[in-house]
């Protein structure tokens, strides 16, 4: 259920290193987040070209059910944001790990600090 080949945060979301931009990481929320959202009808994203710092709140997913930040899990600069989730914000429930990503971020520094592999963070849900 959770990608071995990811990075977790205790804020539930996901790094995928690298990603699809040069010196960029993409992020994500798990199937976990969005499950307990459920579905999501508006995303709030930063912009390119805006610095993020990690652990500080960057976004806004709202469901039919609540409005929930979006932490940053690195510090750098957002390179990407993915524009269709304008238009079909569903992706986030379907497709979590896929067509349901949100942003990338090219880190200063590294990307890996404070990250969990997925059995830390699979054991972190059941605790």
């Amino acid at each position: 259920m959770y990608p071995d080949d990811l990075q977790y945060t205790a804020e539930h979301e996901w790094v995928r290193t690298p990603g699809e931009h040069e010196g960029a990481v993409r992020i994500g929320i798990t199937h976990y987040a969005q499950d307990a959202l459920g579905d999501i009808v508006y995303v709030s994203l930063p912009e390119v070209g805006e610095s993020v710092e990690a652990g500080s709140t960057c976004g806004e997913l709202e469901s039919t059910k609540s409005v929930s930040d979006v932490y940053a899990p690195v510090t750098g600069e957002v390179v990407a944001r993915n524009e269709s989730l304008d238009a079909t914000p569903e992706l986030v429930n379907n497709d979590p790990y896929g067509g349901g990503w949100l942003f990338e971020v090219r880190p200063t520094g590294s990307a890996a600090e404070g990250l969990m592999d997925a059995a830390t963070y699979e054991a972190s849900l059941e605790g």
